[in-house]
């Protein structure tokens, strides 16, 4: 049974403060004298920023280093450090945080000890293509997917990998997914596609990518809202723009 989320009219922006609870996994929405709020759905956390969630949780805990490394995956593009971590801590990190960090010689090491690693699903169902995915990072999902990485497993809330790099607005990775024959209108527990993710985040070269390969635009999620209508309610008027060229273009061609 899917669950519902919130999804504010008018200028979110002005209206609403986020905030996320120290286990990252609960969302608190305030709204701030804004009388146009009706209740509606679908912008809560995408998949990726409810990871990040959890993740910049760590960022503020107290303990040692086993303790920070079982909730943080933070990577180096997260952080804004030259480096991700200290090569002294890498051994203490399952495959799915060396994947969301990116490194590849590391998960290496893992699979040529355990090749059954490479489709393992951790706790939330997310394989390590899905983590790499999440997070950006290109080198290691086209490493993965070499090796052999399935990229159409879905996990315990139907995310899948094109899902969160839609999500992240990593449009390199989502031509890559594309290209591996992945289910492009997959839909999550919230009836969210990768294109209604994307248009969520404006991303706009996701959005672009997606329609290219024949996203439909017609699904909406379990709140109603179809890729235009989120476009619009967000006030993304690039990614709006992207959705309205593409209905002319495939006007055009009925013409």
């Amino acid at each position: 049974m899917r669950r519902s989320i919130i999804l504010p009219s008018g200028n979110i922006d002005h209206c609403l403060q986020h905030k996320v609870t120290m286990d990252g996994n609960i969302l608190q929405t305030v709204v701030d004298d804004c009388p146009s709020v009706e209740s509606m759905h679908f912008t809560e956390q995408s998949p990726v920023e409810r990871l990040h969630g959890v993740m910049m949780s760590a960022e503020n805990m107290d303990g040692d280093e086993e303790s920070l490394f079982k909730y943080s995956t933070l990577t180096n593009k997260q952080r804004g450090n030259e480096v991700t971590v200290r090569p002294a801590t890498l051994d203490i990190l399952s495959i799915h945080q060396l994947a969301a960090q990116g490194e590849v010689s590391q998960v290496v090491t893992h699979l040529s000890k355990d090749s059954l690693l490479l489709n393992r699903q951790d706790e939330r169902g997310f394989t390590p293509l899905m983590w790499a995915a999440a997070f950006g990072e290109k080198a290691m999902v086209d490493f993965l997917l070499e090796k052999g990485a399935d990229p159409s497993i879905i996990a315990l809330e139907r995310e899948s990998a094109l899902t969160l790099a839609s999500s992240g607005g990593f449009a390199d990775i989502v031509k890559c997914l594309l290209e591996h024959g992945v289910d492009i209108n997959a839909y999550d527990w919230n009836g969210g596609t990768p294109l209604l993710y994307a248009v969520r985040g404006n991303h706009v070269k996701c959005a672009e990518a997606l329609l290219d390969k024949g996203a439909d635009m017609t699904i909406e999620a379990d709140s109603g809202y179809s890729p235009m209508a989120l476009a619009v309610a967000l006030g993304h008027k690039k990614v709006q723009k992207v959705l309205e060229d593409h209905i002319l273009k495939l006007l055009k061609k009925k013409a």
